[in-house]
């Protein structure tokens, strides 16, 4: 087209992923032109980690990685690991520290990181255009793609699909663009859901949890694939923490969790001795040394109002079996989740049947790639969503 801008590579979004591919395919002396929705580039980054950026974590391995294909990550991971981002981050001289569980959080702000990557895009070849929506994608003659936007058309060899999911709408970039253009090509497009989001209740629990609201506690989740060990928060609507987050991962609506309240004690072991040694405390005495005071006061009342404030001596070894089993099997069924309004990603997503896991180039489309969260690719909590970000649009960055 006469009157189209040219470049090499043309990537939609300004996320995680669209901008490690833009500083990568840059850094090859690649054309680059960065077309992003929203009025500021990044702005999941800047909000996610509580404002700190949970950018990585120490240990990667594909099993923190939820795909239909569990191998298809492997290649990504390998080509740009978690040390290769730890690299770059020490370059820029930004300090970071281990929250938990290998997780690296910037001793600052997120903002830190933004600032890096956008650094990294600092070159002439490279152009980002903000509040730049795309309206249409043709492929063209020369084997490339002409990419129509408001402003005007662009037109490139490579294409590079980096447009995130569905969380977080707010933001101002969860169009939902990479699925309906994967769609166009014929690819599949696997049913969306919120994932990494908290659960919502209904009835008793919603009026017990709000009851509750803003107390954490540890506690093991379990669904009926997985199970996860760390703190959950009560809220007015439901239930929230690292704990729910992992665990809606592996839930659909309709199934049930299983709370373990107490998961460093065998409440029963500790009864029966306490019975055994005639020491008169009580199940409420007990769990409320174990957990949250106001936990164990409400959960007594709830279950056990005269039993569970009764000595051990009053108790029968039944009864204290059965006291054991509701703090250690608390069985619920959530009605749902808080969706995307507070989902930190997007479960499922664009097939990577027809995805090169070594390019992130479709098989049969060439020169078209996708990265980052529209992929049928969900991580962990714990920074493992961007390390598939860094990876995968490094990956694409290589190849477009």
């Amino acid at each position: 087209m006469s009157n189209a801008r040219s470049c090499d590579v043309i990537i939609l979004g300004a996320g995680a992923a669209g901008l490690m591919a833009a500083k990568t395919a840059g850094a090859r002396g690649r054309r680059v032109v960065v077309l992003e929705v929203a009025n500021k580039p990044g702005k999941k980054i800047l909000m996610s980690g509580g404002g700190r950026c949970n950018f990585t974590n120490l240990e990667v391995l594909p099993s923190h990685f939820i795909c239909r294909n569990p191998h298809f990550v492997k290649s990504a991971l390998k080509q740009y690991t978690n040390w290769d981002f730890i690299g770059m981050v020490a370059e820029h001289g930004i300090a970071y520290h281990e929250k938990e569980a290998g997780q690296l959080f910037c001793d600052k702000s997120s903002k830190q990181i933004l600032a890096m990557l956008l650094q990294e895009c600092e070159l002439p070849n490279i152009d980002i255009f903000l509040e730049t929506a795309t309206s249409k994608i043709e492929s063209n003659v020369a084997g490339g793609f002409n990419v129509t936007t408001e402003t005007g058309v662009f037109e490139c060899q490579s294409l590079v699909i980096a447009t995130g999911g569905l969380s977080i709408p707010t933001l101002g970039g969860a169009t939902g663009l990479g699925y309906d253009l994967a769609r166009e090509f014929g690819i599949e497009v696997y049913p969306l859901s919120a994932s990494l989001v908290p659960f919502t209740l209904s009835g008793v629990w919603k009026e017990l949890s709000a009851s509750l609201a803003g107390v954490s506690l540890t506690v093991d989740v379990q669904t009926p694939s997985n199970s996860f060990y760390g703190d959950m928060l009560f809220t007015h609507r439901g239930l929230s923490g690292p704990a729910i987050l992992q665990s809606s991962n592996y839930w659909e609506l309709g199934q049930p969790i299983i709370i373990d309240l107490i998961p460093n004690i065998s409440l029963e072991k500790e009864l029966l001795t306490l019975k055994q040694k005639g020491i008169k405390k009580s199940p409420l005495q007990v769990i409320a040394e174990q957990t949250a005071r106001s936990v164990a006061d409400k959960m007594i009342d709830y279950w056990w109002p005269q039993e569970g404030k009764k000595s051990v001596l009053e108790l029968s070894n039944k009864t204290i079996e059965q006291i054991h089993n509701t703090f250690h099997q608390w069985s619920l069924t959530p009605s749902g989740t808080e969706g995307y309004r507070t989902a930190e990603v997007t479960k499922a997503g664009v097939s990577v049947d027809e995805i090169s896991s070594q390019t992130m180039e479709h098989k049969h489309v060439k020169n078209l790639f996708f990265v980052g969260e529209v992929l049928d690719v969900t991580g962990h909590l714990g920074g493992f969503n961007f390390q598939w970000a860094w990876s995968s649009g490094y990956v694409a960055g290589k190849n477009a």
